[in-house]
């Protein structure tokens, strides 16, 4: 069988995505070796893959740092990952080069090994793709590659790749991939009908094989989780509390590494406090979903038919929660948000509408495949 190298990024966001992938992969046979620093080993090898520990250069999210919310710095980390990345996994294998190399949109370091040896290259991306005409309609949210700072790490990832002797443009590199499984429910990528579907494949979340427990319970359940980058907000944590426990409900609250029970407490009773829930789990009990509509908590709550208080905090969240809405699943709200606002956005997901809205959603985006099918198009370029 076929050995695959797959290039990720130390975050939840860039890592949790792609486990379904690879432990299909493995399981079929393959041998995975997957580029990771040392904080997420761990999860990486309980997919069967062999972890390729790396020094990297990116916050540490295991240790409670956080990703910059500016957005040129943001782009900047992840050319200075390559920097560091990159030659540390070229002497790893060099005398066992990947047949094939699959990479995270953040991996940049496998897409400049698959370019420098002309091996076969996936990228697998778990947030929306490139559409035709994307940079007019994003304008706005783009505005800032005009500043000094943006252009200043154009030139410097120019270098870089002309160092390299790789014959792309920074924008041809990062953003236009030869091949591509979108790991996101199509309902969520905008302008989905002028997605290159030469390009671009979606197969849906990787969920299909995902595992976990949680009880069930007599009341209806909700969960307010705000992912593990922006979870410092005991002041919304209390509002939900406040909101949904009086209306019999069970409150199932995850508050992350960056605040403590103590600073949230005292709630009501039928409130539960955690620093960590096995959410996808959680989520096939609940009835209601807050989340700061990062796309993997989207993309759940989909997959087991849940709708969603969205409280977006940064990057690409906004346009979630405008999604969620517009399909009729969701509800934003301010971070900010009264018990009577947060008590008024669950009611109104309480229908009958939104719950076959729900139900509809759930089937088409498990239809798409998942794990397997991302595996069976990794085949085909194996076995052509």
């Amino acid at each position: 069988m076929a050995h695959i190298l797959m290039a990720g990024v130390g975050a939840h966001g860039h890592t949790n995505p792609h486990l379904g992938v690879v432990a299909e992969l493995v399981e079929r046979g393959h041998r995975v070796d997957w580029v990771i620093p040392a904080g997420f080993a761990e999860t990486v090898a309980a997919t069967g893959a062999q972890p390729l520990v790396v020094d990297s250069a990116t916050p540490d999210e295991t240790a409670g740092e956080q990703w910059p919310v500016d957005p040129v710095r943001g782009t900047e980390i992840f050319l200075d990952e390559l920097e560091q990345v990159f030659p540390q996994v070229e002497q790893a294998l060099a005398a066992d080069l990947p047949d094939l190399v699959l990479y995270d949109i953040g991996g940049y370091a496998g897409r400049a090994l698959a370019e420098r040896h002309g091996l076969p290259l996936v990228q697998l991306s778990a947030a929306m793709v490139a559409w035709e005409g994307f940079e007019e309609d994003l304008a706005a949210d783009l505005a800032f590659r005009a500043e000094p700072a943006y252009l200043a790490y154009q030139e410097r990832f120019a270098a870089w790749l002309a160092a390299h002797r790789i014959a792309l443009t920074p924008d041809e590199f990062t953003g236009r991939p030869p091949r591509c499984l979108v790991l996101i429910p199509k309902a969520m990528q905008p302008f989905a009908d002028r997605v290159d579907p030469e390009r671009y494949v979606f197969v849906g979340p990787s969920l299909d094989r995902r595992t976990g427990e949680w009880p069930a319970s007599a009341e209806p359940l909700v969960l307010v989780s705000l992912g593990s980058n922006y979870t410092d907000h005991p002041e919304l944590y209390r509002a939900c509390a406040e909101a949904f426990a009086p209306l019999g409900w069970r409150v199932v609250i995850a508050h992350g590494n960056h605040v403590t029970a103590e600073e949230v407490a005292p709630v009501p009773a039928g409130v539960e406090l955690h620093r960590w829930v096995p959410q996808f789990a959680v989520l096939g009990r609940a009835s209601a979903f807050v989340t700061h509509a990062g796309m993997g908590g989207c993309a759940e709550g989909l997959y087991q038919g849940v709708p969603m208080i969205t409280v977006p905090q940064a990057v690409d969240q906004f346009g979630n929660a405008a999604t969620l809405e517009a399909l009729g699943v969701g509800r934003q709200v301010a971070t900010g948000a009264s018990p009577a606002e947060l008590r008024a956005a669950l009611e109104s997901l309480t229908s009958p509408e939104v719950a076959a809205r729900t139900a509809a959603l759930r089937d088409e985006v498990r239809a798409e495949g998942g794990a397997r099918a991302a595996a069976d198009h990794v085949e085909s370029l194996l076995h052509p």
